[in-house]
């Protein structure tokens, strides 16, 4: 079975860039954070940070008492989505770049002798190279080949950081059973609970089910048949996915934290969703927003739309759903979520001449803040909140570092 796949995946990346960038981090333990503020949660850790326990998730307070002296960095997601662009510029110089899973991780298929084990060893540390070279002799990687996108994710995984391993067909399934099933990408707390229900707790139970026995703990056919043949290393296609909901969501600074700074901070996110929205030539359906309270208090409130993409129309549905807010409420964070969503060849947009304008004009103003830069022109009701939600870091769609609406 060859090898047909090549990982490549960024060792703590959003820390190791702020390393980069300001020497006097390196070697010292840094956690980067989305707000300076306490009660919020780390987002990377660097390796430095690793080995006093901190990972994603943990609370900036328990960093702190966990690695005294910690370095907790703000972080700064369009200097990580910069860097991203050189990296996958720089991957594609030594092989071709088949999919961008995340802001740090890419997939690249191996073809003709580049899946000779020697020649795929010789590109992964061309790959390195060129990183180090031509973006940053900070950043390090691992990258895996193997002879799926699954094991080759895993074998990239094996040997971190800064790990070249090439996982052939006949080391499986024996190279596996070290590690454990929460390590297989897909397989999280909730669905490693429901495996041990099935009385699976090891990789090496995991192997000895058949694709019945798959299909019943998945709860599909389709997935049950899909894990078996990769967990052996068979390159499984998979039909396109279809977009249903897009949502942007953002927890408030602590200055914010008022209904003046959460309706600022919802005017930014429907700017943000909509040009989203035109970017991948969708519509929307209909418009979900909620604040989550202090005290674990929450609204929603809904309201369907005529099919629309545009800016204007969102703003004003919006506004209609914000007068039924609860009030005196101290608000923490603001979500807003579009469904029903639509592709444009499958959509019938409003005839009306208004609609159509307003549509237009949205694409006008995409068109200008591209060209000119964010925020040369929006509209009035995001005055004084242009920078309120800066963007954050989606790890399955990467943002453009020059965006229109970010």
């Amino acid at each position: 079975m060859p090898l047909r796949y090549l990982f490549v995946d960024m060792n703590a990346y959003f820390a190791s860039v702020e390393q980069q960038d300001n020497p006097k981090l390196r070697g010292k333990p840094v956690a980067v954070v989305a707000v300076n503020a306490e009660t919020t949660s780390c987002l990377a850790a660097s390796y430095e940070a690793k080995k006093f326990g901190i990972k994603t998730g943990t609370p900036v307070w328990r960093a702190r008492e966990m690695c005294p002296g910690i370095a907790c960095i703000a972080a700064r997601p369009h200097r990580y989505v910069e860097l991203h662009e050189k990296i996958v510029k720089a991957v594609g110089r030594c092989v071709p770049v088949e999919k961008i899973l995340s802001v740090d991780e890419m997939a690249c298929k191996l073809l003709g002798d580049e899946r000779e084990p020697a020649k795929a060893t010789r590109i992964g540390r061309a790959i390195k190279r060129e990183i180090l070279d031509k973006v940053g002799d900070y950043l390090r990687c691992s990258v895996g080949v193997a002879p799926n996108g699954l094991l080759a994710k895993m074998a990239g995984d094996m040997q971190k950081p800064d790990g070249l391993t090439l996982l052939h067909s006949e080391d499986l399934p024996h190279r596996m059973f070290t590690l454990k099933l929460i390590d297989f990408p897909g397989i999280g707390p909730r669905m490693e609970r429901r495996f041990n229900v099935y009385n699976v707790f090891s990789v090496e139970q995991l192997y000895a089910l058949t694709v019945k026995q798959l299909s019943l703990v998945w709860g599909s056919k389709i997935h049950g048949e899909r894990w078996f043949h990769q967990l052996r290393g068979d390159e499984v296609y998979e039909k396109p996915t279809v977009r249903r909901t897009l949502g942007q969501s953002h927890v408030l600074a602590p200055d914010l934290r008022d209904e003046i700074g959460a309706r600022g901070v919802f005017v930014r996110l429907i700017h943000k969703a909509a040009g989203r929205l035109r970017d991948i030539d969708h519509w929307a359906g209909h418009l979900s927003v909620g604040v989550s309270y202090l005290g674990h208090q929450r609204w929603e409130a809904g309201t369907g739309l005529s099919l629309c993409q545009d800016t204007l129309t969102l703003l004003q549905a919006f506004a209609v759903l914000w007068e039924r807010r609860p009030q005196f409420l101290t608000p923490l964070k603001v979500d807003i979520v579009l469904t029903k969503l639509k592709p444009t060849q499958a959509a019938t947009p409003s005839l009306f001449d208004e609609d159509r304008d307003r549509n237009a004009l949205s694409h006008a103003m995409d068109a200008i803040n591209k060209t000119f830069g964010r925020n040369s022109v929006y509209f009035g009701a995001l005055s004084g909140s242009e920078e309120t939600a800066p963007m954050r870091i989606p790890f399955s769609a990467i943002p453009e570092a020059n965006p229109a609406y970010n």
